[in-house]
C-alpha cells in the first residue's frame, strides 16, 4: 500500500513481546500496561475494525533478548491487510528474510543510523517503497538501541540522509510522550514534514479524536495508535473517518 496525497493512514500498533501484544510506557520493560495473548487475534481485530494497514513492532528484537519470528508469520497468516513490521533488524541479511515473507514495508532503526549504506542496499533489492527508516526522538534528539542510546543529532538532521539512501518513507517516534496518553506538541513533525520530500509517519502520545485532527493538517501521511486504542480512549472507527483530508 503506497501512501497516498490526501490521505493520512491510521496505523493501530501491535507491539509482541514474549509472544504476547503489550502496550509500554516509553519503551521501558516492565512498564507493561497492556497485555493480550494471540498477538494474531489482536491484529485480525483491528483488520475486522475497518484498519487499512497494522504497525507490527518486535519488541523483544528492539530489545536484543530475541526475536518473535514465528509471531510474526501467524500474524501474516491470520490477516489480508498490508503489514509495516520492524524491531531488531540488526543485518541486511535478517531484513531481506523479513521482506520476503511478504510485509509491506520493512522498518529499521539502529542499523540506519549505524550503517545507512544498509538503506541502500534494501531499497536497490526491493524498492524504496518497502523501506521505512525510523527516527525516534527524545529531548528532541534522536535515539537508538531501544531507546537507550542518544546520538547529537535531531531527527531533521538525519532525515535528508536517509532520503538520499534510499528510504521511502519515515517513522517519527516523540519518545518523550510515548505510552503517556498526554498529548503531543505537534512542531516536531511539521518540522520533518517540511525537511524531506518523503512520507512521514508520526507515533507518540496520540490520545484523542482531536490529536489525530490535529495530525491531519500536518502533512503526515499516517499516524500510529497504540495505547489509546488499547485503553479505549480512542475508537477506531472514529479516527478511520479522518484518514481522508479535505
Amino acid at each position: 500500500m503506497s501512501f497516498e496525497d490526501n490521505k493520512m493512514l491510521i496505523m493501530p500498533a501491535v507491539d509482541i513481546k514474549n509472544g504476547k501484544c503489550v502496550q509500554l510506557v516509553q519503551g521501558k520493560p516492565g512498564t507493561e500496561q497492556v497485555i493480550i495473548d494471540n498477538p494474531e487475534k489482536v491484529t485480525k481485530k483491528w483488520e475486522d475494525e475497518g484498519a487499512e494497514i497494522i504497525h507490527v513492532i518486535d519488541l523483544d528484537g528492539a530489545l536484543k533478548s530475541k526475536d518473535n519470528l514465528n509471531t510474526i508469520k501467524k500474524i501474516l497468516g491470520e490477516v489480508s491487510v498490508p503489514i509495516q513490521l520492524g524491531g531488531g533488524i540488526r543485518s541486511v541479511d535478517y531484513g531481506k528474510q523479513l521482506l520476503n515473507l511478504d510485509i509491506e514495508r520493512l522498518i529499521i532503526g539502529t542499523m540506519a543510523i549505524e550503517n545507512p549504506q544498509t538503506i541502500t542496499e534494501l531499497s536497490d533489492e526491493f524498492g524504496s517503497d518497502k523501506i521505512m527508516v525510523s527516527l525516534d526522538s527524545k529531548d528532541s534528539k534522536v535515539v537508538i538501541k531501544g531507546w537507550k542510546e542518544k546520538i547529537n543529532k535531531t531527527a531533521t538532521d538525519v532525515s535528508k540522509e536517509f532520503q538520499e539512501a534510499g528510504a521511502g518513507s519515515i517513522l517519527f517516534t516523540n519518545v518523550d510522550v510515548e505510552g503517556l496518553l498526554k498529548g503531543f506538541d505537534i512542531q516536531p513533525a511539521v518540522d520533518l514534514v517540511n525537511s524531506v520530500d518523503v512520507p512521514i509517519v508520526y507515533s507518540g502520545g496520540v490520545t484523542t479524536i482531536q490529536d489525530v485532527k490535529k495530525l491531519t493538517k500536518t502533512g503526515v501521511k499516517g499516524v500510529v495508535i497504540g495505547s489509546a486504542l488499547y485503553k479505549n480512549k480512542l475508537n477506531i472507527k472514529k479516527a478511520l473517518k479522518l484518514q481522508n483530508i479535505e
